[in-house]
């Protein structure tokens, strides 16, 4: 069992990384917008924490749950 204060500072490293590269670099991986989201999803994440991240953020806006997230921050 992930104990709660894990899985909180998991969702504070989700909501405070920045892309460290390519077009959108510096953005907040909460603000990448869905389409480049879903072209990583059809081409494959990264196989890195950052690709886990990626896919983690895929996820929430695919299922309209950015809102609830971007409140979080």
């Amino acid at each position: 069992m992930i104990d709660k204060l894990s899985q909180r500072e998991e969702l504070k490293k989700l909501l405070n990384t920045r892309m460290p590269y390519g077009k959108y670099k510096g953005r907040l991986l909460i603000e990448l917008p869905e389409p480049y989201l879903t072209w990583y999803h059809s081409k494959g994440f990264p196989k890195s924490k950052l690709g886990e991240m990626l896919h983690l953020m895929y996820e929430i806006k695919l299922n309209g749950l950015e809102d609830m997230f971007r409140k979080m921050k």
